[in-house]
């Protein structure tokens, strides 16, 4: 049966349309008495034609399609990875310096009976906890709380794994005075001066510095449909043509897609989603990130912390080198 709480994009409209036409047929099918229709042959013809319209749909997403299924409220925020992945979390608060930040949320836990220290950009779910969660956009407190939760790990010889899910860093007046990029080059700083294995996973949205400050990893995994960018696609569609809604080309144009990204050599690995995102199939998606994680961590084993180090530092000096032709 379909979901009625399911969000739809624009694009899965035709989509929405077929589920409501189901869900219409197995209700008059459920009634009650003999006088209930018989409709199954119907309705598993209609779910044939959904299951294939949905392949169709996410077989051939476009760069601005990909950021909105980025974006969809339904997919696994931070929260939802800390609760299928982490077991014996314990969250650690406040940055020590002025106050606590809830956009960002780590603390200490085991993955897959492995300590570790986890972290990540929590969006929420509801219009309560987006509003206490600032929609994911942290201030700079949550990027001092990073540090603190990254000299911890190193301290106690730990793992650093951090899910990275932001439309960007706050823009607020307040934030800006008490020093955001100032926090931001910080975090991004201690990522790449850490000395343990540091693993970060794109979920949904990498916006910018705010999602760098999280991402300065050994190595960045990224999921099919997530998007990863210095800027939103309507933000350079402001700066460059100076209309917001030329956004789809933005897209297309600053090459935010993990394939584009991956070609680029910005993220290490591409983790497949199910057909029709991870918004529908969450469980899955998130065991799938999971064994990714584990794969990654195994490959770091054993290296210490200086060549955890150089092994970072070469990684984000690759990016962009062009290699000359031979002659």
């Amino acid at each position: 049966m379909s979901d009625p709480t399911r969000t739809y994009l624009d694009f899965e409209r035709p989509l929405a349309e077929l589920e409501a036409k189901i869900e219409e047929l197995e209700s008059l099918s459920s009634g009650s008495g003999d006088d209930a229709p018989d409709t199954a042959e119907e309705t598993a013809k209609l779910r044939q034609k959904a299951s294939e319209q949905l392949a169709a749909l996410y077989s051939k997403l476009d760069p601005w399609r990909k950021t909105q299924v980025a974006r969809h409220p339904d997919r696994p925020h931070f929260r939802d990875y800390r609760a299928a992945l982490i077991e014996d979390f314990e969250e650690l608060s406040g940055d020590r310096r002025f106050a606590e930040d809830n956009a960002i949320v780590g603390g200490l836990g085991r993955f897959r009976g492995r300590p570790v220290v986890v972290m990540g950009h929590e969006k929420g779910h509801d219009t309560e906890s987006r509003l206490k969660h600032n929609f994911g956009m942290a201030r700079p407190e949550g990027y001092r709380k990073a540090i603190r939760l990254m000299d911890l790990a190193e301290k106690f010889d730990l793992p650093v794994l951090t899910f990275v899910d932001t439309a960007g860093a706050y823009p607020g007046l307040g934030a800006e005075e008490r020093g955001q990029a100032e926090a931001i080059a910080r975090s991004t700083e201690r990522c790449l001066s850490l000395g343990t294995p540091l693993i970060s996973v794109i979920t949904g949205e990498g916006g910018s510095g705010g999602a760098v400050a999280l991402a300065s990893a050994n190595a960045v995994l990224m999921l099919e449909h997530s998007i990863y960018s210095v800027i939103s696609p309507e933000g350079c569609a402001s700066i460059l043509w100076k209309d917001s809604t030329r956004a789809k080309d933005a897209a297309v144009a600053m090459k935010v897609t993990a394939p584009d990204l991956l070609e680029l050599k910005i993220i290490d690995q591409i983790i497949p989603e199910p057909i029709g995102g991870a918004h529908r199939h969450r469980e899955e998606s998130m065991r799938a990130v999971g064994d990714a994680v584990e794969r990654q961590l195994s490959h770091l084993d054993g290296l210490d912390s200086k060549a955890l180090r150089l092994k970072r530092r070469e990684r984000f000096l690759a990016i962009g080198r062009m290699e000359s032709e031979a002659s």
